[in-house]
C-alpha cells in the first residue's frame, strides 16, 4: 500500500477511504533528468536508422511480433478504412493476463496516462506527454465518443468508436471534416483507425496485444504518410514494450 509523505495510506480523490496505489510521482532526480535526453538520443536514433532504412524495412516493422495468422484475420474496426492505403498489424506477448493489461490501454493519451513511449523525443514537438507507472484509477472508464489525444489542443487525436473492456479499443481519427469514408477527392480528411485487441493464452495466465491501423488519405499525401510509417513504428513499439514493462510489473 503507498503512503504519503506523513506516512498515512494514499486515497485516491473521489474514492474517501478507499485506499489505492497513489499515481507515482515523475522522478526529479538524477535519473528523472537525464531519462529526456535518453528519450531524445535513443529514440532520434532509431528513428533515423528505420527512416533511411524503411524501402528494405518496411515488411518487417508492418508486421513487427505478429504471426501471419494474426496479420490475415480481421478486426473489430476494419469495416472503417475497408480498403486502406496503407497498413500494419503488429504484436506483443506479455506476462500478465488481461485484465492487468487493459487498464494501460483504457488510461492511454495526453492528459491521462500517456502513451508509454519515448516522451522526451515527443515533448520536442510540444505534444505534453507525461507516461504513467502505475494505474490511474481516475482514467478507466473509456467509453465511445471519448478523445484520445496525442498532445494538447490542436494536435492530432483519436475518438473511441468501440470499446468492450477488456478485450477490444477502437480508436478512429477526428478532426472538423473527419470521416468514415475512403477519400475521393484531395480535400478529404485522412482516415485513420488505431485497433487494439487483447486475447489470453497460456490458460490466461499472459496476454497477446494485437494492434493495428488501416490508413485512408489523398494521393496527394502518400509521400507524407510514408514518412510517418517509419517514424510511428519506432514509438509504436517502443509504447508496446512500455505497456508489456508496466503490466508485468504488478
Amino acid at each position: 500500500m503507498s503512503r504519503d509523505d506523513a506516512g498515512a495510506p494514499a486515497v485516491e480523490e473521489g474514492t474517501p477511504g478507499t485506499p489505492v496505489r497513489a499515481a507515482r510521482q515523475p522522478d526529479r532526480g538524477a535519473v528523472g533528468l537525464l531519462r529526456p535526453v535518453s528519450d531524445i538520443l535513443l529514440g532520434g536514433g532509431q528513428v533515423l536508422v528505420t527512416l533511411l532504412a524503411s524501402p528494405l524495412l518496411r515488411l518487417r516493422y508492418n508486421r513487427w511480433g505478429a504471426d501471419a495468422e494474426e496479420v490475415g484475420a480481421p478486426m473489430p474496426g476494419d469495416d472503417l478504412v475497408p480498403a486502406p492505403r496503407l497498413g500494419y498489424t503488429r504484436a506483443v506477448t506479455i506476462g500478465a493476463p488481461v485484465d492487468a493489461v487493459w487498464p494501460w490501454l483504457a488510461q492511454m493519451g495526453q492528459g491521462r496516462g500517456g502513451l508509454y513511449s519515448y516522451d522526451g523525443l515527443e515533448n520536442l514537438l510540444g505534444c505534453d506527454l507525461h507516461s504513467a507507472d502505475d494505474v490511474l484509477p481516475g482514467h478507466q472508464d473509456v467509453r465511445p465518443g471519448d478523445l484520445i489525444r496525442l498532445g494538447p489542443e490542436g494536435y492530432p487525436c483519436f475518438r473511441v468508436h468501440r470499446v468492450t473492456p477488456p478485450t477490444t479499443l477502437v480508436l478512429v481519427s477526428t478532426g472538423p471534416e473527419a470521416t468514415f469514408r475512403r477519400p475521393r477527392s484531395e480535400h478529404v480528411d485522412p482516415v485513420v483507425t488505431w485497433q487494439w485487441t487483447l486475447r489470453p493464452v497460456d490458460a490466461g495466465r499472459r496476454t497477446r496485444l494485437v494492434v493495428r491501423q488501416r490508413l485512408a488519405f489523398p494521393r496527394s499525401q502518400r509521400v507524407l504518410w510514408r514518412l510517418v510509417e517509419p517514424i510511428g513504428f519506432v514509438m509504436e513499439r517502443r509504447m508496446l514494450h512500455g505497456i508489456k514493462r508496466r503490466a508485468e510489473r504488478r
